[in-house]
């Protein structure tokens, strides 16, 4: 052990002296025990590399960098292999950074990669790792990952990557995430041509590429021209200079990027301070009215932050807003200004704040900004505002008059928004549509026109492989069916689009159709999804449940009954049922009485005690209604066994008293009696059951083998907790029988007897403890 550790300190001595601790700890752990973090994720190295040809110190810092326990234990891994003379060694590194499975492994090489950049001696042949850490920039989706493949770039001279960098960042094959990680990479280096490239990307058709390029150009302090000609002068600027000049240039710069990354540090704590000093004089102000005042000021305020600060007030004081506190009336005015605000951040949250305030008298406002607006997203958002405030402005309630025009022109910016590609634009496009259309007051060509819009887009959209957008889509369809004044207009239009659509293969789509179909017809739409029962949807097969409740018969018991016993939708499907046979005859109920009683192969279709009960009362009350006295009794026998059961014994002594009364031999009332009985014992209820063995004994005598005295007996022998056999037995004996029965007086002394020995038997021994 002593010689495998001093072998393995000769060939690590160019690390630091701090990572020369951690890897001899390292070396130890692996020594003692087999594999270190088995339970980590382990790597697919390249089966070239065979576990014979590892000597066991390699095996170790492999084991180490694929399953260690910490970062820095996997970095100091990677580091003695980038410097080891193995070329096994290399190896693994390469394999570690092609493949995807084991990604703290991927980046403890990247790190290890970058950290060599102040080593004493460099890697050799360095020019191995290229490749690999290209193609990480060109697959990774985790962007923190792939800046850690772009800083170990920093250990080429840009020339050495300087082809295949720039053909990753100009790739239009290649996804936006791709050509951003390189656009990083390229921000890292120093380097004219590196800065060239990203002024040339300026110009990039993908927005998205542009702005990249211009944050990051702006990132490093350098202009990046308000036109193409001062970009044109600011690339001749660079293109003049030479390497030494630029390497000048570009440090100054960067001292100059890391003194205003200082500063707006500063300036973000000191805003910080002051936005909290705000919010304690705000949160101080109680008087409704004052705090109107305040935000008012504040929502005019020149700083942006502040008027953000604000208006994330009147935002949560909206939301919290109840009958009892209600913002002023003045706030409104200045809001709907702050839709024209220079700040895109400011004109956004106006747009969500005025979406949830649809009774401002906004919707002019947001018309005229829409048209001007430039940021898409903002735009997006003052759009949906826009339809929520026509909306509320023609609805009934409305104190608000808003030209017709205006409405007009919102279902067109709707129409357009219907036609974007892009998911989220099209489904706040069907969204004001159908809020719109709910309303009176469009022409039958403009009704036609929108129903058509909307089912002409959704028809696009059954190519796509993503059913989500359909299923918004029909979503929207299926609300006009449910409340709009054109709901048969609707229903006309998408019946049979929701008929087909209950075989698409997105869930959404089928839960969207099956609600359609139920606000059309909820008669019709029954007969349509009673093949659809055993839809992979539970949504779907809850609603088909639901509506089964509602309009179903009694073939619709048949199935709901094998969903009794499931997680998710027995109770529902047993809900549905009641309220099937609460619309029944009794001879429905009667023929399920017979069914439920039958054994079932599993838990499907077995009802719970609670569930009988509650139909066999829904029972009684149809079989009294119709004076089907032969049900009566059989339902009530019932009720009391599973009283009795479930404890009940109130309720259970009631309906076993209403069946004696309907017994009419000897031979039928004896059961009954024991029953009966046995609950008054359990409850306990010893005066009735005194008076049932009184009223017993005046009829005959009772003989030691009846029912009764059997029930008695097995009480006595064996009293259930907190009941008292001596009150029951004491209340017996106090019952005045003539000496016509001798077999009952008997008895009565066996049991007194057996009693009284019992209790003998619990006294303690005498000179007992």
């Amino acid at each position: 052990m002593v010689k495998l550790r001093r072998r393995f300190l000769f060939k690590v001595i160019r690390v630091s002296a701090k990572r020369l601790c951690l890897v001899i700890l390292l070396l130890v752990i692996g020594c003692q025990q087999a594999g270190i973090g088995a339970n980590n994720p382990t790597l697919r190295t390249n089966e070239a590399i065979a576990e014979a040809e590892l000597d066991k110190q390699l095996k170790i810092n492999r084991d180490a960098l694929l399953k260690g326990t910490s970062e820095q234990m996997r970095i100091d891994a990677a580091t003695v292999m980038l410097f080891s003379e193995n070329p096994l060694a290399r190896e693994i590194l390469l394999d570690v950074l092609k493949q995807t499975e084991n990604s703290a492994a991927r980046v403890a090489v990247c790190k290890a990669l970058s950290q060599t950049r102040t080593a004493k001696e460099p890697v050799k042949n360095k020019n191995d790792f290229i490749q690999p850490l290209l193609e990480i920039l060109t697959t990774e989706e985790d962007f923190d990952r792939a800046k850690l493949a772009a800083e170990a770039t920093l250990i080429f001279e840009y020339e050495q990557i300087q082809q295949r960098l720039e053909k990753i960042v100009t790739d239009t094959s290649l996804s936006a995430k791709a050509r951003l990680n390189a656009i990083y990479a390229l921000k890292l280096q120093p380097a004219k041509e590196a800065i060239l490239k990203l002024m040339d990307l300026l110009d990039d058709s993908e927005k998205q590429i542009a702005d990249a390029a211009e944050k990051a150009l702006i990132s490093l302090n350098i202009p990046v021209g308000e036109d193409a000609g001062s970009r044109r002068q600011i690339r001749d600027e660079f293109n003049r200079m030479g390497k030494d000049e630029f390497l000048r240039v570009w440090k100054i710069r960067q001292q100059q990027e890391k003194r205003m990354r200082e500063l707006v540090i500063q300036l973000n704590l000191w805003k910080g301070k002051y936005l909290s000093a705000l919010g304690k004089r705000y949160d101080a102000i109680s008087d409704d009215a004052d705090k109107g005042k305040f935000l008012a000021e504040h929502l005019g305020d020149s700083e942006t932050d502040v008027r953000l600060w604000a208006l994330g007030k009147v935002s949560q004081w909206r939301i919290g807003t109840t009958p009892k506190s209600k913002m002023p009336t003045e706030l409104g005015p200045i809001l709907v200004g702050l839709i024209s605000d220079q700040d895109r951040s400011v004109r956004l949250k106006t747009a969500k704040l005025l979406s949830l305030m649809e009774e401002l008298n906004s919707a002019e406002k947001l018309l005229e900004q829409i048209k001007t607006e430039q940021d898409d997203e903002v735009k997006m958002e003052l759009f949906v505002a826009l339809g929520r405030a026509c909306y509320y402005a023609f609805s009934p309630t409305s104190g608000i008059k808003v030209p017709k025009e205006i409405r007009k022109q919102t279902l067109e910016w709707a129409a357009k928004y219907l036609s974007e590609k892009e998911p989220k634009k099209v489904q706040k496009g069907a969204e004001v549509i159908k809020k719109l259309l709910e309303q009176d007051g469009l022409t039958s060509g403009d009704v036609d026109k929108y129903l058509g819009l909307l089912a002409e887009r959704y028809n696009q959209q059954k190519k796509e492989a993503d059913g989500t957008l359909r299923g918004e889509l029909l979503g929207a369809m299926a609300g006009l069916c449910a409340q709009s004044v054109y709901k048969a207009e609707s229903a006309k239009r998408f019946a049979a689009l929701f008929e087909e659509a209950l075989r698409d293969e997105t869930d959404l789509v089928r839960e969207a159709a099956v609600s359609g179909l139920v606000y059309i017809d909820k008669a019709k739409a029954i007969k349509i999804l009673r093949d659809f029962v055993k839809d992979n949807s539970e949504i779907v097969r809850k609603k088909i449940i639901e509506l089964a409740g509602e309009v179903g018969n009694q073939d619709d018991l048949v199935w709901m009954r094998e969903k009794i016993g499931l997680t998710t939708e027995g109770e529902p499907a047993w809900q549905a049922m009641l309220k099937i046979f609460k619309r029944s005859e009794a001879a429905v109920l009667a023929e399920w009485i017979d069914k439920f009683d039958s054994p079932t192969p599993n838990t499907k279709g077995k009802l719970s005690d609670e569930q009988k009960v509650s139909f066999l009362e829904m029972a009684e009350r149809k079989a009294a209604g119709e004076n089907k006295l032969k049900m009566l009794k059989n339902i009530r026998r019932k009720l009391a066994d599973l009283y009795k059961k479930s404890g009940d014994f109130e309720k259970a002594a009631k309906y076993l008293g209403m069946t004696l009364k309907d017994a009419r031999t000897a031979e039928q009332k004896e059961p009954i009696l024991a029953d009966l009985m046995d609950v008054y014992l359990r409850w306990p209820n010893v005066k009735s059951a005194k008076d049932l063995v009184a009223n017993c004994l005046l009829e005959k005598d009772l003989d030691p083998n009846g029912a009764v005295v059997g029930v008695i007996d097995n009480y006595l022998s064996n009293p259930p907790a907190g009941t008292d056999p001596k009150a029951v037995l004491k209340a017996l004996t106090q019952i005045n029988t003539s000496s016509e029965r001798p077999k009952w007086l008997e008895q009565v002394k066996l049991w007194a007897g057996r009693l009284g020995r019992a209790k003998e038997s619990d006294k303690p021994e005498e000179g007992g403890n």
